[in-house]
């Protein structure tokens, strides 16, 4: 097994400004007039990847495999979400991450993050096997 320079305690955060295409209302309507929880979980993830991607040896990347997340308080368009994420727990390629976000007002947003760290080219070939299977007749 490769061997991966990470450590508890690494950090990522991301951010969004909330705007026309990352309201609820994209996502259903009617909806309140504020950020959707899609985009803050995505958000989130995105903090997770940040917070290793540079330790990550080329070839490989992380995936997303479990995400438990409480969306606490809405945000209006024009605020900005910031997430933070930190890697709190490691085995072998399994990792997971405490996530938060917040705007500028409170924090709208907590839960746990679990990514995989995998082989991108046998990942991508699993895939182009299973693309295969349902193309034939």
């Amino acid at each position: 097994m490769v061997k991966f320079n990470l450590e508890k305690g690494m950090k990522g955060v991301s951010q969004m400004l909330v705007g026309p295409d990352n309201m609820a209302e994209k996502f259903s309507r009617p909806m309140p007039p504020s950020f959707a929880t899609p985009m803050l979980i995505s958000l989130m993830d995105n903090a997770a990847i940040e917070a290793v991607k540079k330790k990550i040896p080329a070839g490989y990347i992380t995936v997303g495999t479990s995400i438990t997340v409480k969306h606490i308080a809405p945000t209006p368009e024009g605020m900005t979400i910031t997430a933070q994420a930190e890697l709190k727990d490691i085995f072998q390629n399994r990792l997971i991450f405490e996530v938060t976000a917040y705007d500028e007002i409170e924090k709208v947003g907590e839960g746990e993050v679990e990514r995989y760290i995998i082989d991108l080219e046998r990942f991508s070939d699993k895939i182009l096997e299973k693309k295969k299977k349902e193309e034939r007749p």
